[in-house]
């Protein structure tokens, strides 16, 4: 197929560019700046210069596809839904009808849990939300007539020695010598490998159901204590407890977001895509894999 992505120069989108192109697939992919369309072009695609303002772009691009994969994302961005509302109604409106449209949304949707892992039937409200803009996103998408829509929720992604929790909490713990874990640190998440994430989109896309949301997560779980353990060693630092008042005082919202348990139920796409996951659990790839092979020392 022929697949327009956006967000290819990005730590998932590098990964989905690689996955695309090995299963035999012409990728074309948004670029915002010189730098990233050679990032692009290195990875064997064909960047589309632009940005997601670029609405008129979006849209020719997106017609002159057979599937639209939408890995871009900010959520460091508060303005991110004004961003991307504009740019999903061109995507979808330029996709000819019936052709796959992949949602990356995250497992941040769901409220905060309790412990157990949840399905995909469990009600997401903006409000209750760490990533409202997700939620939005996805009822805008799902909500859409004519193209084939997969909402990909994504647990925490790590692997590679990639994303922005892992990679801030180690480059933390370098500098000040301690990480923290809030509370007795028992809470925990559910995480999936970039790899194992981006084999998920390439079943998506020959998947021909509309309207499926499926949660994308191994089968491990990983307490946030065993993670800043994990990070301590492979930093030669020191985990230390803290108080939810704390991290609230040194972290902001983040620190109620990292207090809570956040587990997804998988079932649905290995049962639907045949998807399961086969890369090293989120505390081997700290503690002996992509991560501490880049620690200094």
């Amino acid at each position: 197929m022929r697949i327009f992505l956006t967000g290819a120069s990005g730590y998932l989108g590098g990964v989905l560019t690689e996955h695309l192109i090995a299963s035999g697939h012409q990728v074309s992919a948004l670029a915002r700046s010189l730098a990233a369309r050679d990032r692009v072009s290195a990875s064997g695609a064909q960047a589309v210069p632009g940005s997601l303002a670029d609405t008129e772009t979006l849209y020719l691009a997106a017609a002159q596809a057979d599937a639209v994969v939408h890995a871009a994302v900010d959520f460091s961005n508060p303005a991110m839904h004004e961003v991307e509302q504009p740019a999903l109604a061109a995507m979808l409106s330029g996709l000819k009808p019936g052709r796959p449209f992949v949602y990356t949304s995250t497992g941040l949707v769901y409220p905060g849990g309790d412990g157990l892992a949840v399905d995909e039937n469990t009600p997401v409200e903006p409000g209750s939300s760490a990533q409202p803009y997700k939620v939005l996103g996805e009822r805008q998408v799902l909500a859409a007539d004519g193209p084939a829509v997969t909402v990909i929720r994504a647990a925490l992604i790590y692997g590679r020695g990639g994303t922005a929790l892992l990679q801030g909490l180690i480059t933390n713990a370098r500098e000040r010598k301690v990480t923290a874990y809030i509370g007795d640190g028992g809470n925990e998440w559910g995480s999936v490998h970039v790899d194992d994430l981006a084999r998920l989109y390439v079943a998506a896309l020959s998947h021909g159901e509309p309207g499926l949301v499926v949660n994308a997560a191994s089968r491990s779980r990983t307490s946030m204590r065993e993670i800043a353990e994990a990070v301590a060693h492979i930093t030669q630092a020191r985990a230390l407890r803290i108080t939810l008042e704390q991290a609230q005082q040194m972290m902001g919202p983040l620190a109620d977001v990292l207090a809570r348990s956040s587990l997804i139920d998988p079932s649905r796409a290995e049962r639907v895509l045949g998807w399961r996951p086969v890369e090293p659990s989120l505390a081997d790839e700290l503690r002996t894999g992509s991560y501490a092979s880049t620690t200094p020392g």
